[in-house]
Order: structure tokens, then C-alpha cells, then sequence
């Protein structure tokens, strides 16, 4: 069994669907300390004439020791209309604005105020749309007894062994928190994947392309064929055994 573990993110890019796509299943790793302007409550969209923006969730303010799952939403801000207000400039360029709108109604269409649920959500209505299988737990939730962890790298290693994984999947940029010989030892193959970002029209002319955007961004201009196809556009990267 392939398993993948992120921080809960907010309608995050095609690198991330790739990683639910190629595991079995996906962990929301949520108790760990929360970082502010990381991508948990927010991401980035086109803005109306080059360049980009933010779409954001705003969050409580909370000491800088709080860890994810305890981050609240500041529901008194209204931000969902602004969101969708940031989204108003699709409707002229973008194929698939009425099906993209839908899908970001729906998956803001939940009363809470834990941004991880609010992620979740997320997740689950947007793979749902792509077509995608999501096998999906919360880590706070799942109350598994893990070995201790004594440096950052052991988190993926000791809840892959607790769920019997045979393969453990992350994103290329955190190879250097890894040793590789834990896992051989362990019996777990450990891989690294990015996604190629490759360029799809963003119907701003020849060679303009905004890479990496929100999947919001990425809706709006594919279908959920086409989307798959960019989810798949993946490569690996090798671990080295640290000495």
C-alpha cells in the first residue's frame, strides 16, 4: 500500500492532486505547529490582467505555538464572497467557469470553522470532480499508535509502519528531512514526485503561463480529462543514503 502525508492545504496545486492520485492512501497530517502565510489558508489565482493573487480563508490570530488542527477560521469576515468576486474575471476567458464556480460552492458549502475540515472539504469535492479516488484521513482523528519520532523525517516513516504501508510518496522539495536506509530497514520504499507543471492556456497570449497556480485556476481552463493528464505529468527524484 502506497501512502502520502500532507499538511492540510487550501484548494492546493497539481503536484498535490498527483500525490492523492498515485497513493493508496492520504494522510492530513495536522499536529504539527501551524506556519502563517504557508498554503493551509491560502493560495494563489490569475488576477484580472497579469500576474497573481491571493484566495484566502482568513484565520483567527493564535499563539505561534498552535499547532494546525487547532487553527480557526474568522468566519465574522465574510470571505467567501470575496473569494468569489476574485473568481468574477474567469467568466470571460474561461471555459469551464460555470463547472469550476460550482465545485468551489460546493466545497465551501460546510459549516465550520477548523480549517482542516474546511481543506478536507475541499479535497473531497474537488477529486470527486476530477475523478479522482480519494482514500483520505485526518491524523488527530486516526489515533494511531506510532514508534517516537526523534527527528522530522521518522513522522512519515513511523505512520507508514503503523498502517502496514509498503511504499511511502512525497513531494520532491523535502528530500534532505529523509534517511533512506530507516525505511530499507523498515521495508518501506521511499520515493519523491513532482509534477512537470506543464503549461496549459491560461488565454492570456503566446508563451504566458502563470505555473503551479491553485487547482481553482487549473479547473477553469480543463476538463477533468484533461486535468487528469496534468495530475499524471509526474516525475521522481532519488533519495541519498545519508552517511
Amino acid at each position: 500500500m502506497k501512502i502520502a502525508i500532507m499538511q492540510p492545504y487550501f484548494f492546493p496545486y497539481l503536484g498535490y492532486y498527483s500525490l492523492i492520485k498515485k497513493t493508496d492512501r492520504f494522510v492530513l497530517f495536522d499536529t504539527v505547529q501551524f506556519i502563517k502565510h504557508g498554503w493551509i489558508e491560502r493560495n494563489r489565482i490569475l488576477k484580472p490582467a497579469e500576474g497573481w493573487q491571493y484566495v484566502a480563508a482568513p484565520l483567527e490570530k493564535s499563539p505561534i505555538t498552535t499547532i494546525i488542527k487547532e487553527m480557526k477560521i474568522n468566519n465574522k469576515d465574510y470571505w467567501k464572497g470575496k473569494l468569489f468576486r476574485q473568481l468574477e474575471h474567469y467568466k470571460k476567458k474561461s471555459p469551464f467557469y460555470k463547472e469550476t464556480m460550482s465545485v468551489v460552492e460546493n466545497a465551501l458549502d460546510i459549516e465550520t470553522d477548523s480549517i482542516v475540515k474546511l481543506n478536507a472539504s475541499i479535497l473531497e469535492i474537488t477529486c470527486e470532480y476530477i475523478g479522482i479516488q480519494l482514500n483520505m484521513d485526518i491524523f488527530s482523528e486516526m489515533n494511531l499508535s506510532i514508534d517516537l519520532v526523534t527527528h522530522p523525517g521518522e513522522w512519515a516513516l513511523n505512520i507508514t509502519k503503523s498502517l502496514d504501508g509498503s511504499e511511502y510518496i512525497n513531494p520532491v522539495g523535502g528530500v534532505e528531512i529523509f534517511r533512506k536506509e530507516q525505511f530499507e530497514a523498515a521495508g518501506i520504499a521511499l520515493n519523491f514526485m513532482g509534477n512537470n507543471l506543464s503549461p496549459y492556456s491560461q488565454r492570456r497570449g503566446v508563451g504566458v503561463f502563470e505555473a503551479g497556480l491553485s487547482i481553482i485556476d487549473v479547473m477553469m481552463f480543463n476538463d477533468p480529462e484533461q486535468i487528469c493528464k496534468l495530475i499524471d505529468d509526474t516525475y521522481y527524484h532519488c533519495c541519498p543514503v545519508n552517511n
